[in-house]
């Protein structure tokens, strides 16, 4: 029964998980783009007359840095060089790359070209700061786009993208398993095993819940009076404290005892009773906790996976068959399974996703003009996806504050796993 009931269970997230995301990705690539592999080679010949991609893709670092010069000289109310430099900006560097641009994607061209048009005329016309601010972010997103249709994915990306999928299934659903496994086999030990049915009815409303939750998270930030880059940013901060948390296993094992005490508990009290609506409730519950933070990890992974969601359907699908053949070793060999590696290794490569995560959630403020942006000129750029998977992008800020997690993490771990158990053994040893 227990078997059956774990098969049922990852049949439903390979079912609902998967079918999930795959609208949330549908929906994100709906606009029409034509692939790099798909240019004919007439157009690329006839770009390459005049400026291959590597160079645009370097013309849109220049780009950028005038379009933040601007920004800073219209703060500064100097007007007439502020409008000097988005002038500079346009016909100096931008025009070279939309040879190349007009090719794959000429909406984004005209798009482009009329923002820039745009804070020109507001430069010019003295519009208040704001105005122009609002602006100059929406032509930073324009200039990320740009960069995105010229640049090939690279395998680097896709693979650590669907990396992190890979991980944030396994390990939620791995704990999912394990919490479920007690549960049962508590039932099984009390010899109560006819309470199993309205067990699995709540884990299947779990599952249920967890889809609904990620498509209502997406659906409601898609429409809060915000700016895209405040929400990506708030998106990726919860997320990154979410993995704080999950990510010190010592902290986490102690609070997973407690958490299975209180189902325990909770598993008690409804076989006394006989309550089926109880017994549903421990179900859902030990399910829909790990599901809310699965929805919320996936959501962070969406926002800042833009160009790559189906390698994060990739990651997930190769999760959930990860996640099936451990599940089946954990049934047939229980405690001879190395369980505690697996999610000391996982929770050690989700800690690198947290920090892929910070740095994303910094560059979107810097985007959005929230958090200051000085960029360091002597570390190299890594491609547009690359970036995105990693969260490296060379400023002082975001690597700062990445540079502050990863103190943390060694803190804590230091705290742990020696400063702790050093103290314990020396009050142990005053006290005997």
């Amino acid at each position: 029964m227990i078997r059956r009931l774990l098969i049922g269970v990852l049949l439903g997230l390979a079912v609902v998980v998967p079918v999930t995301a795959w609208l949330s990705v549908a929906r994100a690539d709906a606009a029409p783009q034509m692939p790099t592999q798909q240019i004919s080679a007439q157009h690329v010949a006839t770009s390459q007359q005049s400026i291959s991609r590597a160079e645009a893709i370097r013309q849109l670092g220049v780009v950028r840095a005038s379009i933040d010069q601007t920004l800073e000289l219209v703060k500064q109310g100097k007007v007439d060089e502020a409008y000097a430099q988005a002038k500079t900006g346009y016909l100096d560097h931008f025009e070279y790359v939309e040879i190349p641009l007009r090719v794959v994607a000429p909406d984004l061209t005209a798009d482009a070209e009329t923002k820039f048009a745009e804070i020109r005329g507001l430069i010019k016309d003295k519009a208040p700061v704001d105005v122009v601010r609002t602006n100059i972010i929406e032509l930073r997103r324009l200039i990320d786009d740009t960069e995105r249709r010229l640049t090939d994915t690279g395998f680097d990306a896709a693979a650590v993208v669907a990396g992190q999928s890979f991980l944030i299934i396994f390990r939620e659903g791995l704990e999912a398993v394990l919490l479920l496994t007690a549960l049962l086999g508590y039932l099984e030990a009390t010899k109560a095993t006819q309470y199993r049915k309205p067990i699995t009815w709540g884990v299947i409303i779990g599952l249920a819940a967890t889809a609904v939750t990620y498509l209502v998270l997406r659906s409601i930030l898609a429409v809060l009076p915000v700016g895209r880059e405040v929400l990506e940013a708030a998106v990726a901060t919860a997320a990154v404290a979410v993995l704080l948390y999950i990510s010190f296993w010592l902290i986490a094992r102690l609070e997973h005892r407690r958490w299975m005490e209180f189902l325990r508990s909770r598993l008690f009290n409804a076989v006394s009773i006989g309550s089926t609506t109880a017994l549903v409730l421990v179900g859902f519950t030990a399910m829909y906790r790990e599901g809310l933070e699965t929805a919320l990890l996936y959501q962070a992974l969406v926002e800042f996976g833009e160009g790559l969601g189906w390698w994060i359907i990739a990651g997930l699908a190769i999760g959930l068959i990860a996640l099936a053949v451990v599940s089946y070793l954990i049934f047939r060999l229980g405690r001879r399974l190395p369980i505690k590696t697996f999610l000391v290794c996982a929770v050690l490569l989700l800690m690198a996703t947290s920090v892929a995560f910070l740095g994303n959630a910094v560059r979107s403020l810097q985007t959005a003009d929230l958090v200051g942006l000085t960029p360091i000129d002597g570390l190299p750029h890594a491609p547009i996806f690359l970036s995105q998977a990693l969260g490296y992008w060379p400023s002082v800020e975001t690597l700062a504050s990445q540079g502050v997690l990863v103190a943390v993490y060694l803190l804590g771990a230091t705290w742990l796993l020696m400063v702790r158990p050093r103290r314990t053994r020396e009050v142990r040893w005053a006290s005997g």
